[in-house]
């Protein structure tokens, strides 16, 4: 018994140094800075329940999608450093989603569609459920059957609820440091960001260039 909470417990942290739901929070706050708190609580929730549902995928058959589709993990760093430096990029020459001043209901439903879809890209993947994490998940439950499965995919929920709670608990410091403190946070996290993006580039262009030379070594 001790073992398995042993290693259920190195999983979480391995997902957790991953994940950094910490870390994460600024960013998410950035983000979402012009938006209300409901909507922010139900883009955090759509992100991390999407988070769930790739780990879950790739926990289950991540070398079975990636082989059929001749996908390797330096690709998928490249693509997702570059979605997360153009966010980056973005939120750095402070774009914001456009005010509407008298919308009409539908307007309404399309402008909170626009704003949901940022818990797919960049929120869900790659910045939650970006290469390292689906990685880390693809490595953990190869390591044995189906318990190892579910201690994986039962850690990454835990992480889940763990940084939800994060998220929406940044609404009170969202509140607190006003709507000028929110530009600065907004093109600060947007540097952070572009820096993530570019650290990802890198890693997966340095993948690359190693798999190229064993197929030639090879």
């Amino acid at each position: 018994m001790d073992s398995f909470i042993n290693h259920a417990f190195t999983v979480f942290m391995g997902f957790f140094a991953i994940m950094n739901p910490i870390a994460n929070t600024p960013v998410f706050l950035g983000l979402t800075a012009e938006d209300d708190p409901s909507v922010r609580r139900k883009i955090a929730a759509k992100a991390l329940f999407l988070s769930l549902v790739i780990i879950i995928i790739f926990s289950a058959a991540g070398k079975l999608i990636f082989d059929l589709f001749g996908i390797t993990l330096s690709s998928f760093r490249i693509m997702g450093g570059i979605l997360v430096a153009l966010v980056g990029y973005h939120m750095l020459q402070g774009g914001e989603h456009s005010p509407i001043q008298h919308p009409s209901q539908e307007d309404k439903q399309k402008c909170l569609d626009d704003k949901l879809e940022i818990a797919i890209t960049p929120l869900a993947m790659p910045i939650l459920a970006g290469p390292g994490t689906i990685a880390t998940a693809m490595n953990f439950a190869s390591a044995g059957g189906v318990s190892e499965f579910i201690i994986t995919v039962g850690a990454f929920f835990v992480l889940c609820v763990i940084s939800y709670v994060f998220f929406v608990s940044g609404e009170r410091f969202v509140n607190y440091i006003g709507h000028n403190g929110i530009k600065v946070v907004t093109r600060l996290m947007g540097l952070i960001l572009a820096v993530i993006g570019i650290q990802m580039l890198i890693l997966g262009v340095g993948g690359a260039v190693n798999e190229f030379h064993k197929i030639g070594g090879g």
